[in-house]
């Protein structure tokens, strides 16, 4: 079954609590989404907190994406850089799809979401965002039409020992 995405969906306590599962599973899962496993719902949903306020700022827009029990079962944050050098383009956060709907192609879905939703934005041209390294990312991003344009040698600590590379991809909206 595909997803139905929506940009900026109403935030009801329902889509909170959603996006806080969701973000809870694919951490534990071993998702590259800000956390290492094991996490708890009451560490993420203070950074959620954080992308809600941008919301409500207006720099940041999210897009979701629901299952057909209308679960949600995907998201990405599109942030604005209010930088007036670099409004051209848009940065992609928090891409996440629930561990359970992984491997029918909706990372691919939500990522065509994003540059559609991307595209209807007032001047931008490019989407922006970083991934980490040994996790075959930024394969999976190539293959969704980014392209690598930067790279950090073990810029991320997973643990002690273990630095992982921040991995910059950029897509094109032309």
């Amino acid at each position: 079954m595909p997803l139905t995405f929506t940009l900026d969906p109403a935030v009801t306590p329902a889509l909170r609590d959603g996006v806080v599962e969701l973000w809870t599973n694919v951490s534990n899962a071993g998702g590259a989404v800000g956390f290492v496993p094991p996490v708890s719902r009451e560490e993420i949903r203070p950074e959620l907190v954080r992308h809600l306020v941008a919301m409500a700022e207006g720099r940041t827009r999210l897009l979701v994406g629901q299952d057909a029990a209308g679960e949600v079962a995907a998201t990405a944050f599109l942030t604005f850089n209010t930088h007036r050098l670099m409004r051209h383009w848009v940065w992609l956060y928090t891409v996440m799809v629930h561990p359970k709907h992984q491997g029918r192609g909706h990372g691919r879905d939500l990522l065509a979401a994003a540059a559609d939703a991307a595209r209807g934005f007032d001047g931008i041209t490019a989407i922006r965002l970083t991934c980490r390294g040994g996790l075959g990312l930024e394969r999976f991003y190539g293959g969704c039409g980014y392209k690598e344009v930067g790279r950090v040698p073990g810029a991320i600590r997973v643990a002690d020992g273990d630095d992982r590379d921040d991995i910059t991809m950029l897509l094109p909206l032309a």
